[in-house]
């Protein structure tokens, strides 16, 4: 514990002991979800994780100050300040950190404080990747620069699907990091449990991707992997559907100028528009699912050490 950085008593004890951990990000919270669903998904996902034997830790920065694993009070006041927060990566924590400002934490920005804080498995809707147009616009997520630094495996539904996959994959494969289907084959795409794009590998069980996360820290190859959790059957969308609704949500950012970080916030708002709310249960749903796989895992680890 520190003036820049503090970790709640009960993750801090878990994390000693070598017990079940899983760390949650914030910008769900804040950008992701209007006030009071937000906090209401916040809580359900930590439940989710606890039900599935494993200490929740949802990091973000209040008033300057990192704090891993936030008491319900805390998700309630990151909930309220909503769009107001600083949404972190690896580049605006030490600014929000130094001006006492309040962040919340993008994928990249969640696996740096999760690694300072010594939790290796962290859950998540999807990560961000390479923009559609990004081989001329250089528009690519942090999110695929950290995975091939830090050492923490995201549980995810894939990347947005808003993004470019197959680039995002062709990405991550240069950068040495493993995508794994969890149950599939296939890339799963956020919305949808399809996409055109094979993954390059696949594990079936918890205990499968324990054991694959506890052979490659012993090989110390260094860096994250990706988990592919497909979103479930029954919040899957229609394909057709969803990438209509995206179409169109990029037809209106792009008629808007907007670029950078505010983009994927962007999006999401205009596809849960068009699609008039369907697109926020799938994200409330495969966020769950990620969390329960993340937490199976993470206390098959705890199992094996």
């Amino acid at each position: 514990m520190s003036e820049l950085f503090e970790v709640s008593e009960e993750a801090a004890e878990a994390i000693r002991e070598k017990k079940a951990v899983v760390a949650l990000e914030s910008t769900i919270i804040s950008h992701g979800m209007p006030y009071p669903q937000n906090v209401e998904t916040a809580l359900r996902v930590e439940a989710q994780v606890r039900s599935h034997g494993a200490v929740p830790a949802t990091i973000a920065v209040i008033k300057g100050r990192i704090k891993v694993g936030l008491s319900a009070d805390e998700i309630e006041y990151i909930g309220k300040e909503g769009g107001r927060t600083v949404k972190c990566s690896r580049r605006d924590l030490p600014f929000v950190a130094a001006k006492r400002l309040n962040g919340a934490l993008t994928v990249a920005g969640t696996m740096i404080c999760a690694d300072m804080a010594g939790i290796r498995i962290f859950a998540t809707g999807g990560i961000g990747g390479v923009h559609r147009g990004g081989e001329l616009s250089m528009d690519v997520s942090a999110d695929l620069e950290e995975l091939a630094r830090t050492e923490v495996a995201v549980f995810c539904a894939g990347c947005k699907s808003i993004l470019d996959i197959g680039r995002t994959l062709e990405y991550l494969e240069t950068k040495g990091v493993a995508v794994i289907g969890y149950g599939t084959d296939v890339m799963p795409a956020f919305y949808t449990s399809n996409s055109p794009f094979k993954v390059p590998m696949r594990l079936d069980s918890p205990d499968e991707i324990a054991r694959f996360i506890s052979v490659k820290r012993e090989l110390g190859m260094g860096g994250g992997c990706v988990i592919a959790n497909p979103v479930p059957y029954e919040f899957s969308m229609d394909e057709d559907i969803i990438n209509a609704a995206i179409d169109e949500a990029l037809e209106h950012c792009r008629a808007k100028g907007i670029t950078g970080k505010e983009i994927t916030p962007f999006l999401l708002a205009e596809v849960k528009d068009i699609t008039g709310g369907d697109s926020l249960e799938a994200n409330i749903g495969l966020v769950l699912n990620n969390a329960a796989l993340a937490a199976d895992t993470a206390a098959a680890m705890e199992r094996m050490a």
